[in-house]
């Protein structure tokens, strides 16, 4: 797609409506001039009226328009009119990988390896340029049309190498440093990945509870227990003790994830969990 001064809605011939955020719809949209397919965020000037959400999507675009890494979601541009402010981001085909986990119920060790390891490397790429990323969920991971991971939504990432003290996230990934209303830094994102890690392979979060002030106090005490099904190796449960460690100095760096023997042993160096035979079994694009 060519870098352009100006972008508006003309620009592109607007398809099939593909998902929705807490501010806007996004739809499937090819490029008129180039062909190139992308996915419209499309959020109301209204709705950032009123819930007083112009700085947090303003921090969301500077942020991720100065990403390039093959794991996270490209920003292409951005425009408004006089309703609506419109991201232009690279469209992951495959869609959330929450829907792809619930589906499955719990991934192999070979899934969830590909996929902590293909984060661990974003995750480090945006650590060396200040990016904590703060929001790490499934419903935030996108699967490309190879299968390959993209992270996706940074409206609660910051620019910073200094402590933060913002309460952000969801409930069931937030650091104990988070909840105990803490200075926190990027080893936020290393905890988020043990939450994920243990999420993959047994099909729920470890802190899940009825009440969520029970889940808060399981954080706080690193309440961890893994499960006798389904079956979980040693070395994936050692990966994940090593990642939820309540003194965040402590925790695993990312490097060291992807030395881990769990990584080596079981990761996809491409990064896509997808067999050659499957690649092209995905919906058509109705444009």
């Amino acid at each position: 797609m060519a870098a352009r001064e100006e972008w508006s809605m003309s620009d592109f011939e607007i398809g099939k409506y593909i998902g929705e955020g807490k501010f806007g719809k996004v739809y499937l949209a090819r490029e008129k001039q180039s062909g190139y397919v992308v996915a419209l965020k499309v959020t109301y000037k209204a709705k950032l009226d009123k819930y007083r959400f112009h700085a947090h999507l303003r921090r969301e675009i500077e942020i991720q328009s100065g990403l390039d890494h093959p794991n996270v979601l490209r920003l292409f541009a951005w425009f408004h009119d006089e309703e609506r402010v419109v991201l232009v981001l690279e469209y992951a085909a495959r869609g959330e990988l929450y829907k792809v986990l619930r589906a499955a119920g719990h991934f192999t060790e070979r899934t969830a390896a590909t996929y902590v390891a293909s984060l661990a490397g974003a995750l480090a790429y945006c650590h060396k340029k200040q990016v904590i990323h703060r929001d790490i969920k499934p419903e935030n991971l996108l699967l490309d049309i190879e299968g390959r991971l993209k992270i996706a939504d940074f409206g609660w990432a910051a620019r910073s190498n200094a402590k933060r003290h913002t309460l952000c996230g969801t409930i069931d990934y937030l650091a104990p440093e988070m909840i105990e209303k803490k200075a926190h830094d990027h080893a936020v994102d290393n905890w988020t990945l043990g939450i994920l890690c243990y999420e993959f392979l047994y099909g729920s979060p470890p802190f899940e509870a009825d009440e969520q002030d029970d889940t808060l106090r399981r954080i706080v005490r690193v309440d961890l227990t893994f499960p006798s099904t389904p079956f979980v190796s040693s070395e994936a449960k050692d990966l994940i003790s090593k990642l939820l460690v309540k003194d965040s100095s402590k925790r695993l760096s990312l490097e060291d994830i992807m030395k881990h023997p769990w990584i080596k042993k079981n990761a996809e160096p491409s990064g896509s969990c997808i067999k050659q035979k499957d690649l092209g079994r995905v919906k058509p694009l109705l444009i």
